[in-house]
Formats: C-alpha cells, structure tokens, sequence
C-alpha cells in the first residue's frame, strides 16, 4: 500500500492486479505516471478536482517547503552533504526569488527560510572547509 498527496492530506492507494512487466519498469511514466495503477478514474478526477480548487500558491509553496526539509536534511548529515543541500537551496531560491510576491501569503515565510538556510550553508561550509577547529562561538 502506498499514498498519494494532495492538498487535503495524504490518500491511501491500494495497489492491486499483477506485477508490472520488466519492460514497464523500464519505461517512463505515461502522462499520468505511476498513479495509474490501482486509483480509478473517478478517484483520479476527485483528486484532479481537489488540486485544482487549491491556490496554485499553496501548492507551490508546498513544493518549496519540501526543497527547504530536503537541504536541512542534507545540511545535517555528518558529514554534511553540501553538494545535494547546494542543489536543494537553489531549487528553493529559484522559486522564492524568481517568484516573489507571487507566491502571495508565503512569500515571506519562504523568504526567511531561504536565508535560513543560506546562512547555515556558509556556515556550515565553513566548519568543514577547516578540520580540527569547533563551531563554538
């Protein structure tokens, strides 16, 4: 059992019928991807429905959030791993700086995140770019 998203929480889907083929494995998703499999077509137009009754804004903000958890994530590895928490803070500074205001009521929890999370980038580069030396203040 898996679960799909949307904007008003998690859905439990039930994968049912017989195992993919390797080919299937394989190849990418269709237009509609891996929700395909075990969701009916009135679930997936409910589903569709639902996320478009949704602010476009929150949904992206969502997405941002998720990019913000994932560079934390990486930012806390030990060691850290830069490289992936570079990658996820720019995504995420894409999306802020890119769209500003348009990101409506989010923008300017999204934006101090970001620079949260730039600050502890540096830092936290810092710290390792200089072996033997604590992070005390």
């Amino acid at each position: 059992m898996s679960s799909l998203w949307t904007p008003d929480g998690e859905h439990r889907v039930e994968r049912g019928g017989p195992p993919p083929s390797p080919a299937a494995e394989t190849a990418p998703p269709g237009p509609t991807g891996a929700f395909e499999e075990g969701i009916s077509e009135e679930d997936m137009a409910r589903l569709a429905a639902e996320l478009t009754s949704t602010p476009v804004e929150d949904v992206v903000a969502n997405h941002c959030y998720g990019l913000f958890e994932l560079a934390a994530l990486h930012l806390s590895q030990q060691p850290p791993n830069l490289a992936s928490a570079r990658l996820a803070i720019d995504a995420m500074g894409v999306l802020v700086d890119g769209l500003g205001e348009r990101l409506g009521q989010h923008h300017g929890t999204l934006t101090e995140g970001l620079t949260q999370l730039r600050l502890a980038f540096v830092k936290i580069s810092e710290a390792s770019s200089t072996p033997g030396q604590s992070g005390g203040a």
